[in-house]
Parts: C-alpha cells; sequence; structure tokens
C-alpha cells in the first residue's frame, strides 16, 4: 500500500522535475559566457585578495650590514671614471666623532642651547660696509655644557634682515676640533642678522652614514605581475640580495643601470606592469640612537649668540666703489645670490629679469618646447607655470596624478611642456612598466636646438642609496648631455639643485638635508665646466626666511622660475 502511493507521487510529479530540470539546462546554455565570466572575475577577485594579503606580510630581503654590495652593481666603469669617483668622494668626505662607544650618550652630544658663537670684529676696521665679509666663531658644547674638542657637526648659516626680506646663505668651515667658522658677504646696505642652525650632530651624522652605506633597502619598492586572472606582486630594489629568492633583472640595456624584483612564484618575469613605492622600513635605529634626532632638542635648532647678533652693514667705500670695475678684489665667498625684498638677485656673470608680467613669460617661451625631467620638484615648476600661464593648457595624457608624464600646450604661441620622471628609483604611488624612463635615453631620443629647453632636478630620491649610485646615474646623464650639446650645440640645458626640507627623526633616517647636501655638492663638481645652467634651489632654500620644505612655498618657486627664464630669454645687449 505505501510504495503505491510513493509511485503514484513520483509519477505525478516527475513530469514537473524533468520541466525545471530542462529550463535550468536551456537557461544555462543561453548564457554560459555571462557565467563563465562571473567565475573568471569572481576567482580574480579572490586570488588578488589572497595576494594582497600575502603582500602584506611579505618577507622583505635581509640585507648583511657587514657587507654592502649596492654601490658596485651596474658596468664596470672606465678607469677615468674610477679616478673622478675616489675625487668626488674624498671631497665629500665628512670628519666623524671621536674613537669611543659605538653610539655615546645623549648627553656627551652636542647641545645646541650650550653652545654659542660670536661675531669677530672687522678687520682692521670699526664698521661694516658692503662688499666685506663677515665671520662668526661657533664654539660647539655637549649637554653638560662642556666644550667639544672634535667636529663633524652639520651646521647650517644665513645672514638676513627680515625688515629688508634679505637673506644670504653662510659658508660654514669645521676646524675639527668644536670650533667652527660661519662666513657671510655683505651684499645689502641696512641691518644684518647671523642665524646658525645645528641640523645634525656629528654623532647623529655618523648613524645616517651607517644608514646609507648598510641599508640601501630601508625604502622598499615592489611591482604587480599580472596574467589574466592571475597577479602577484614582489619587492623590488636597485640591490637585493640574489640568496634568498631567484630575481627579475630589469637591468637598462642602454646604460646598465640595475634594477631588480624577486620572481613570482606563478608568473614569468615579463609579466611586471607596474612600478611602486612599497613603503619605509621601521626600527632601523635603537632607542640611544633615536634620541640624536629630537626635534626641537638637536634636530635644526638655533645656535644662539653670545653677544650681538646683528650688525649695521654701510653702503660701499668710496675707494672701493672706483676700483671695482678697474681690479675687484676676489672674495673667498661665491654665493649664487641673495635675496632682497623677497626678490632673488644673482651675483656674478647672471643677469636676472623678473617676470612679473604674464605676456612677458608668453612672449619668452613662445616657439619652445620645454622638456622636464627629474622627480616632484621639477614637476611643481611645470604645475606652477600651467596654473601662471594663462594660455598654457594641460593636454589629457589619462596619466596617474602626481606622476605622470604630463605635456600642457599653447598652441596660439607653439609653446610645448613636458614632464616626465625619473626611472627608479623613483617612490612615486604607481607607475606603469612601459612609462619608466631613464633620462639618459630620454636625453638620447631629442634633437634639440636653440628652441628646445631641457630642465633636469635628479636628487630627492637617491638619498637612501650610497653616493656611488647617484655618481654613476649622473655620469650617465652627463654624457647624454654632452652627446645632445654636440649635436644641436644650442640646446638650453638647466639643472635644478637639490633644497633643504623640514625635517623630523623619521625624515631624517631618509631624506635628511646632509644627504641632500652630499648629493648637491657632488653634482655642482661633475656638471662643472659642462655648458649647463644651474638654478641655485640649495641656497635659496636657505637664505629665504620663509620654513624650509621639500616643495618649497610659492614666492621661492617664483624666483626659482625668473632664474630659469632668464636663462631662457637673458636681457638683449644694446649695440
Amino acid at each position: 500500500m505505501q510504495k503505491a502511493t510513493m509511485c503514484r507521487y513520483l509519477s505525478k510529479y516527475a513530469f514537473v522535475f524533468i520541466l525545471l530540470a530542462l529550463s535550468g539546462l536551456i537557461f544555462l546554455l543561453c548564457n554560459i559566457h555571462t557565467v563563465e565570466n562571473w567565475n573568471c572575475h569572481t576567482i580574480s577577485t579572490l586570488y588578488q585578495l589572497q595576494t594582497r594579503i600575502k603582500s602584506s606580510f611579505v618577507d622583505l630581503p635581509t640585507f648583511n650590514p657587514n657587507r654592502t654590495f649596492c654601490a658596485h652593481l651596474g658596468q664596470k666603469p672606465f678607469p677615468e671614471d674610477e679616478l673622478e669617483e675616489r675625487y668626488l668622494l674624498d671631497s665629500i668626505a665628512w670628519p666623524g666623532p671621536r674613537p669611543g662607544p659605538a653610539t655615546a650618550a645623549l648627553r656627551q652630544t652636542s647641545d645646541p642651547v650650550h653652545s654659542l658663537f660670536a661675531i669677530l670684529p672687522a678687520k682692521g676696521r670699526r664698521e661694516w660696509h658692503v662688499g666685506d665679509e663677515l665671520e662668526a666663531l661657533v664654539q660647539m658644547h655637549d649637554f653638560q655644557g662642556r666644550p667639544k674638542h672634535y667636529g663633524g657637526d652639520f651646521l647650517l648659516a644665513r645672514l638676513h634682515s627680515p625688515e629688508l626680506g634679505a637673506g644670504v646663505a653662510g659658508k660654514v668651515v669645521d676646524h675639527r676640533n668644536g670650533f667652527y667658522s660661519a662666513m657671510f658677504p655683505l651684499p645689502w646696505v641696512g641691518s644684518a642678522q647671523v642665524e646658525v642652525t645645528l641640523v645634525h650632530s656629528s654623532e647623529a651624522v655618523s648613524v645616517l652614514r651607517r644608514l646609507r652605506e648598510e641599508r640601501p633597502d630601508r625604502v622598499f619598492f615592489k611591482s604587480l605581475f599580472r596574467l589574466g586572472f592571475l597577479s602577484e606582486t614582489t619587492v623590488c630594489n636597485m640591490c637585493l640580495p640574489s640568496d634568498q629568492q631567484p630575481l627579475c633583472n630589469y637591468t637598462d640595456l642602454h646604460t646598465g643601470e640595475p634594477w631588480y624584483c624577486y620572481k613570482p612564484k606563478l608568473l614569468s618575469c615579463d609579466t611586471r606592469i607596474n612600478h611602486a613605492k612599497g613603503g619605509y622600513l621601521k626600527h632601523l635605529i635603537t632607542n640611544k640612537e633615536a634620541l640624536l634626532f629630537q626635534s626641537g632638542v638637536n634636530l635644526k635648532v638655533h645656535v644662539h649668540a653670545s653677544g650681538p647678533d646683528r650688525v649695521n652693514v654701510l653702503p660701499p667705500r668710496k675707494a672701493e666703489v672706483e676700483n671695482s670695475s678697474v681690479n675687484p678684489e676676489p672674495s673667498k665667498l661665491t654665493p649664487s645670490g641673495y635675496f632682497y625684498r623677497d626678490s632673488w638677485r644673482p651675483l656674478g656673470d647672471v643677469s636676472m629679469r623678473q617676470f612679473n608680467d604674464l605676456s612677458d613669460i608668453t612672449q619668452c617661451l613662445k616657439n619652445k618646447v620645454i622638456n622636464m625631467y627629474g622627480d616632484s620638484t621639477v614637476r611643481q615648476w611645470f604645475e606652477y607655470l600651467i596654473a601662471l600661464v594663462p594660455g598654457l593648457k594641460e593636454f589629457n595624457l589619462h596619466s596617474p596624478k602626481n606622476v605622470g608624464p604630463f605635456m600642457a600646450v599653447d598652441s596660439t604661441h607653439n609653446i610645448l611642456l613636458k614632464y616626465r620622471c625619473h626611472g627608479p628609483p623613483i617612490r612615486f604611488s604607481t607607475v606603469l612598466s612601459s612609462e619608466l624612463r631613464y633620462v639618459s635615453n630620454e636625453l638620447d631620443g631629442l634633437s634639440g636646438g636653440p628652441d628646445t629647453v631641457v630642465v633636469l632636478s635628479v636628487w630627492a630620491h637617491f638619498s637612501t642609496f650610497p653616493v656611488e649610485v647617484y655618481i654613476r646615474r649622473l655620469r650617465h646623464i652627463r654624457r647624454a648631455l654632452v652627446r645632445l650639446l654636440d649635436r644641436a650645440p644650442g640646446t638650453i640645458i638647466v639643472i635644478r639643485s637639490g633644497n633643504l626640507q623640514a625635517l623630523d627623526q623619521e625624515v631624517s633616517l631618509f631624506n635628511s638635508d646632509w644627504y641632500s647636501l652630499q648629493l648637491d655638492e657632488v653634482l655642482r663638481s661633475m656638471f662643472k665646466g659642462l655648458n649647463v645652467l644651474l638654478v641655485d634651489a640649495w641656497q635659496m632654500s636657505l637664505a629665504h626666511h620663509l620654513p624650509h620644505a621639500l616643495h618649497p612655498p610659492e614666492v621661492i618657486v617664483k624666483n626659482m622660475i625668473d632664474v630659469l627664464l632668464s636663462y631662457v630669454c637673458p636681457w638683449k645687449k644694446r649695440s
């Protein structure tokens, strides 16, 4: 009886089940592509989520602090290049602290509060005149008030007048016995106040130097590899230990500039699609060393004067005015210029123009192609010009914000303005692999000529590497510039130097002004004698009264652009 009832129910609903099954099969066949796509996207999403989780806990390379191989990567230099490199490294050699414990106790290190400076009397005279040189003697003491008997402190000095909007960079000489001389030219009439700043103690500089040589990995990079729905992210850098994981070698074929990424586990090296900053390593220094980098204590703190900190400068002496055009007395100080009323006034052979009228800027750039290459400090110039010049309109290349490449056009006046970031190491958010270009290779692709302007700023992203890495990069750029000038001698080439920036403990370990100073001195030496022009951002940021910033405030940028335009469109000599 029970079996008969069950059979009746089955026969009753069999047709319904068969109909539903057929309907489902027909729906699946009609939408098979949609289901396949949904499945692929689901797998891709899950895999990318898994990859992100893995990349968050990615194993970073372990560097042996007793061996540094980063400086010796790349093509083997020619003998003359090795000789130049030794000369450059010797020229920036920094005095070390006295022998003793690896890290001195804070109380034994330089203390700006206990340290003093004094303005020395004018030599054989009772007053100062424009054209004279002023000297201040600085004596450093430790936190116990005891004088230091060795050098190596990083000091900055400037002479300024808040009332006049004037300022000029000073030159600091380390006597290596705890005393320093800060020397200044006197270029304006009126009040002039001495300012001396301790940026880093000698003990802090020793920590920075060790990090530069032993931890080039403290800023790490990453690349995304993708093929279909598979994607992986791995760590990249200029120097990766090859004994930990297989490497992908992205060394540039033209320059030999090295770059490596760890090979993905599932994908091949040619599936890399982008480059990005990975992050900054933590816990690089001990708690004892961290005391050497305290804002408001021993990091960019003013040193006080033991007496008057200012002088009154009188007009030039009559005899000097009469003889200046005949036989000027050579000066020990060679600043590139000074601020007066917030306007930069170059010293030497440069004739400065003030481009306060926008039509003058447009007329200067008319029929010009301006190629800007480098880091964000020259991208700031690109952004300043397109915001300032009415007819210069940015052409949308659909490039990532703050990365580029960027281009702006004024078709009425035939102006083309371009910006492209330099090749790795570049700490931008994300750059497509296809857009990673080395400056020297880009320069080789330029025709050049009198209507071509090349602007370079390559410095800020090299501070974490040994100086040899920067020397190698500049060497390639210099060779490309020589080739460019050989085929097109009229090309205008302008180099923007590095500048000072705001520092705290974290920034100091990666971008300290001490790193920038060393790179800046190398840059000036390597391009000396070449037909290139310099915008001295270092002295401009030091001389001005506004706080230091990686991207200087607009008033300083305006003066930098005026210098650039003065190079492009100098005053016409009257016949």
